[in-house]
């Protein structure tokens, strides 16, 4: 049979880097990939390789946080149609292609990373590093076991993106014939069944906890978690048991669907139970490595001290939800991704962070710079409106919020006046501002940038308008690109003493994969699905991350709501909980998936954004709310489309449907 010898340009590829002066090229113009992996160093190296995978979810133009309604970028013409930039808000215009899918991970085209590549590296890694010499037993376990942990992992994104994919188990060697090349798709629940039994064979062999130093390596807590996310994924409605999406979609080979379109309700509640065995198993591991719900345990910032004199309460938990992101490494991150560019500026924290203005106080000569403080990736209006009150509640249910006076002008009470301690350091005194930026729960005022808030950087507290030509806002003279442009910013990643100009004067952190809370709201929903009807157990787990949010029990804001008692019926309380993730997790790249395996974001993704008039230069100007961007979400983007070039190179491939 015809061997294939473009397997040594593949090989080649893979070990670039500090591995390549160990190529050894002998007469028959093959290598020896034992070379390569001769040494712990040779090992080690080839080991970093695997992670590089990771996805870069802290880049603008290439993160996968941006799907979903989180985030809106600048709106002029040479960013919209700029196909390398903003590319997930292009998917959220409708703009996927098949010919160079949008950040595709099939093959690695137009900005994402190809799964594929990184799992070939780690079949080889995975068969050499056996002979790799001075390299204790008990390091080679880790290793190989941190590898097949990131092996199951990649094979799991891809499968989130595309559905049923080819699973690659097996390093192609050099002499390969096409039926080992050329594989076809699996089903989706082989898929499944794949990538949870290679985690469980990794997880014994790994070790308990990384040290100090190997931070965001894999260890037994991290992939512990990550199991119990892929299995709430195959248990939830998009995965499993999908006839009304997938029905049609037929394995060719033996014409049976290849979604799990016909599981049992027994099936399907077998997989719920399957959900919560491992969610618990990762909350009784994380905890007993002392990890917790987040909050703040260092001293408040000198220029808060007023502020907190006076609102205590408000501004203690202020703190806990404005830092849980951006303090490095703190005790509610379970996995977090440690490769940051230090040096590059076109990461999320510099494009949601606001400049300096002229007149907040500090005289460095940097006000306005641009470099690491672009201020514009923002908000869509939505946003605002999905944050809870400070009863808990959404403002469409609140009995004691005006949903109806909700874009009404008020002004804010004065220092002076006896009811300014309740929004101090939250919004500025005497100020104009909306109803719906009243009374509103602690995250609403960390996460957002909002006309008469504070926004929390560059060691100061900024005082925030969004209007033509103040902070934030419209200014053609200085940065006429460069504004939210609805008029709402996201200071949630940004880390409250990052400053601009130059890379060493940013606060880096490692953007969170997952952490505490999400442990806590996926059992919660897990057991919602479990029960016939939601109990305490539900709404205990629940209520952990309500109380860290400073907002009542579940059960007490919706005793009082306008549609009493919902979280006692389990649809109300599906509702709920995802309204919670959304809340929780906002610009995360948590809600994008939770819509699509719910099912829902054909219809959540699919309405226009909307924001205020950025160009107004009054409250009353300002404050009218108007479309600002365009959306198509369709039921065929729940599936990355397969490039064509795929398609015609492996004969065994279909397209997913739609495409």
């Amino acid at each position: 049979m015809k061997k294939y010898n473009y397997i040594i340009s593949l090989v080649l590829v893979l070990l670039t880097g500090a591995c390549s002066e160990y190529l050894q090229v002998v007469p028959d113009n093959t290598m020896k990939l034992e070379n390569v992996f001769a040494t712990k160093d040779d090992a080690w190296n080839a080991l970093a390789r695997i992670y590089h995978f990771l996805p870069k979810d802290d880049m603008t133009h290439t993160t996968m946080w941006e799907m979903g309604d989180d985030f809106i970028g600048r709106i002029d013409a040479s960013v919209q149609n700029d196909v390398n930039q903003l590319r997930a808000e292009r998917i959220m215009r409708g703009l996927q292609v098949t010919g160079d899918p949008i950040l595709g991970n099939w093959s690695g085209s137009n900005g994402g990373y190809h799964y594929y590549q990184a799992i070939r590296t780690t079949n080889v890694f995975l068969q050499y590093i056996l002979n790799t010499r001075n390299l204790t037993d008990v390091e080679r376990e880790d290793w190989m076991a941190q590898a097949k942990f990131l092996k199951a992992y990649y094979h799991f994104l891809l499968l989130q993106k595309y559905g049923p994919i080819i699973i690659s188990d097996k390093a192609i060697t050099p002499d390969a014939v096409s039926d080992d090349l050329f594989l076809a798709r699996s089903k989706v629940e082989d898929c499944f069944d794949y990538i949870i039994n290679l985690i469980d064979e990794a997880i014994p062999k790994l070790k308990e906890q990384t040290s100090s130093i190997d931070m965001g390596m894999i260890d037994r807590g991290i992939a512990t978690a990550i199991k119990a996310r892929i299995m709430l994924f195959r248990a939830s409605p998009f995965y499993s048991g999908n006839r009304d999406f997938f029905e049609d979609f037929l394995d060719p080979e033996d014409g049976k669907p290849y979604f799990p379109v016909f599981d049992t309700p027994e099936r399907t509640k077998e997989k719920w139970n399957e959900a919560l065995t491992a969610v618990n198993t990762a909350i009784q591991m994380a905890e007993s490595y002392g990890k917790t719900l987040y909050t703040y345990e260092k001293p408040i910032y000198i220029k808060d001290e007023k502020y907190y004199s006076l609102n205590p309460e408000k501004l203690k938990t202020y703190y806990d939800v404005r830092m849980v992101v951006v303090d490095p490494w703190n005790k509610e991150l379970i996995w977090g991704n440690s490769n940051v560019n230090v040096y590059d500026q076109g990461d999320l924290s510099s494009a949601t962070n606001i400049r300096l203005p002229a007149d907040v106080g500090i005289s460095e000569g940097d006000f306005n710079a641009a470099p690491f403080s672009w201020q514009w990736l923002g908000t869509p209006y939505r946003t605002a409106e999905r944050y809870y009150t400070e009863n808990g509640l959404p403002i469409t249910e609140d009995p004691l919020f005006n949903y109806n006076s909700r874009h009404d002008i008020v002004t804010t009470p004065g220092a002076e006046d006896p009811d300014y301690p309740a929004i101090a350091g939250l919004v500025q005194p005497n100020q104009p501002i909306v109803n719906l930026y009243l009374n509103r729960e602690m995250r609403f005022y960390a996460n957002l940038g909002i006309t008469g808030g504070y926004f929390r950087s560059h060691f100061e507290i900024i005082p925030t308008y969004m209007m033509q030509g103040t902070s934030g806002g419209y200014n053609p003279s200085i940065n006429g690109t460069d504004f939210f442009c609805t008029g709402i910013g996201i200071q949630k990643l940004v880390h409250p003493e990052s400053r601009s100009s130059n890379w060493q004067r940013v606060i880096r952190f490692p953007f969170p994969i997952i952490r505490m809370a999400d442990l806590y709201l996926m059992k919660a929903e897990i057991l919602n699905e479990i029960k016939e009807t939601p109990d305490a157990e539900v709404w205990n787990e629940i209520n952990r991350v309500r109380a860290r949010a400073g907002i009542p029990t579940v059960q007490a804001s919706w005793a009082n709501a306008r549609t009493a008692n919902k979280h006692t019926t389990k649809a109300g309380m599906r509702d709920i909980i995802l309204q919670e993730r959304g809340i929780e997790f906002a610009f995360e790249g948590s809600r994008y998936w939770d819509m699509l395996r719910h099912k829902r974001a054909h219809i959540e993704f699919s309405s226009p954004v909307q924001g205020w008039n950025y160009k107004g230069t009054n409250t009353s100007a300002f404050f009218v709310l108007g479309v600002v961007q365009s959306r198509r979400f369709t039921v065929r983007d729940y599936l990355w489309p397969i490039s064509l070039n795929e398609l015609n190179t492996n004969g065994k491939l279909i397209q997913n449907p739609g495409w």
